[in-house]
């Protein structure tokens, strides 16, 4: 083989950097108001107060999650497997009806490119004014307004980092170790890392990251049917493109200028494309000023009851339901026995077997309450010594039990049953069994 048959073949596409143009119109809206709700969300949750406490608070060191009037401790994991299958099966439902809903809308990496982008166009300029600035040589002009554009990056992006930690360390601890400039390591740690991925993933990488490193673009399309709900060109009625060809489509470039992943919807369905429709509103004001229908470019219209999503619809209302029934009827109430290993079985005075135990009670309640202790399986077996005792509000308290039954109790292992019921309070009462030891 010759020297001129041979040729580097580089697996690295070098990055062209995107500028999007800002379009206006009714799915441009919808990105907006999405855009606003979620962060109103996430930037006002960790203020919410609860019965004096913060409402939202997910209390890693106490290990206790709080959410409004729900106090969730490790032993209720079930409920996270529950909220994540849930989260599951609404993607897989929203994405067979509707394609990337959560993609173009929703997700946090559109939400902050887009609020970035809001900040890039307000201190640089449109498209072409952006585009300039970057190939200007260094001034003092240019060296100001990306500074700029910096500056109000970073300091957005350390306040989402803050706001984050404020779900996790409670949110007014946090603003007065701020002042007293005493943050701890760990809460310093997480608000810079997630202000620097914020200011990376929607400053710098932007469609980067939808494009390489999110998994969801690769497995979307088994998620897909002929019915999804996706953005289509009508080649029909475009074709042939150009200003004086005799499709509608005038060639003039806007929907791949206002694409944050920069391809062109002309050439069919990508796995880049997130289904944001910035193409669709940029290709309807075309038509409007050439005075052509809109939809050329437009979301495909499709079957909505199918087989696919009335399964998804019908699993995940069974799951929502039962999850919901489940809280409504949870006991905010949880023990925990554990034997005394230090003791296991000792004769004591009056010729009884005593054996003692350590109970964890976790009051999930609101309230502090009292909580009478009680033993039973065995003929005469009684809780030794106090058996009231209180535990606060949303809080656990160890205690240890001291259970004695008679001498006459055949040798070996007996089960027996601790009930544990709130005084006052109907329902609330918890069994647990454990096994009382006669050597």
């Amino acid at each position: 083989m010759g020297d001129a048959a041979l040729h580097e073949i580089s697996l690295f596409e070098v990055r062209q950097k995107i500028y999007p143009r800002a379009v206006h119109g009714r799915f441009a809206a919808w990105r907006w108001a999405l855009v606003l709700a979620t962060q109103l969300v996430f930037y006002g949750g960790p203020w919410l107060t609860w019965n004096g406490r913060q409402a939202l608070l997910f209390d890693i060191v106490q290990r206790k999650f709080h959410l409004f009037g729900l106090v969730f401790w490790p032993q209720d994991v079930i409920y996270l497997a529950v909220l994540l299958i849930i989260s599951a099966l609404s993607l897989f439902l929203f994405t067979a009806v509707a394609g990337r809903l959560w993609c173009g809308y929703a997700c946090p990496q559109t939400v902050y490119t887009e609020i970035f982008l809001w900040i890039e166009r307000v201190v640089e300029g449109d498209r072409n004014a952006r585009m300039r600035l970057d190939r200007e040589k260094i001034s003092a002009q240019k060296v100001f307004r990306k500074s700029a554009k910096h500056g109000a990056w970073i300091a957005l992006s350390l306040w989402t980092g803050f706001t984050f930690v404020g779900y996790f360390t409670p949110i007014r601890e946090l603003v007065a170790e701020l002042r007293a400039l005493s943050l701890g390591p760990w809460e310093s740690f997480w608000v810079l890392f997630y202000g620097f991925a914020t200011y990376g993933n929607a400053g710098w990488m932007r469609e980067q990251v939808c494009k390489y490193m999110c998994p969801y673009a690769r497995f979307q399309s088994a998620m897909f049917d002929q019915d999804t709900l996706i953005i289509t060109y009508d080649a029909a009625r475009g074709e042939p493109r150009g200003k004086k060809a005799q499709g509608d489509c005038v060639d003039c470039g806007i929907c791949v200028q206002a694409c944050p992943t920069g391809i062109d919807i002309r050439n069919g369905l990508q796995y880049e494309c997130i289904g944001c429709a910035a193409c669709i509103d940029g290709c309807d004001q075309v038509m409007d000023k050439v005075g052509r229908p809109r939809g050329l470019i437009r979301y495909s219209k499709g079957r909505v009851l199918r087989p696919r999503v009335l399964v998804y619809a019908l699993i995940l209302c069974a799951i929502g339901i039962a999850a919901a029934v489940s809280l409504y009827l949870r006991v905010p109430l949880m023990v925990d026995v554990m034997r005394d290993r230090a003791a296991i079985s000792r004769e004591v005075e009056g010729g009884l077997i005593e054996n003692v135990y350590r109970l964890q009670i976790m009051n999930t309640a609101e309230q502090a309450r009292a909580f009478d202790i009680n033993v039973s399986g065995l003929p005469g077996i009684v809780v030794w010594g106090e058996n009231i005792t209180g535990v606060p509000a949303a809080s656990a308290r160890m205690i240890p039990v001291r259970v004695r039954a008679d001498a006459a109790t055949a040798a070996g292992r007996h089960p027996i049953e601790f009930t544990v019921r709130a005084l006052g309070v109907a329902g609330v009462e918890v069994r647990e069994e454990t096994v009382f030891i006669v050597r």
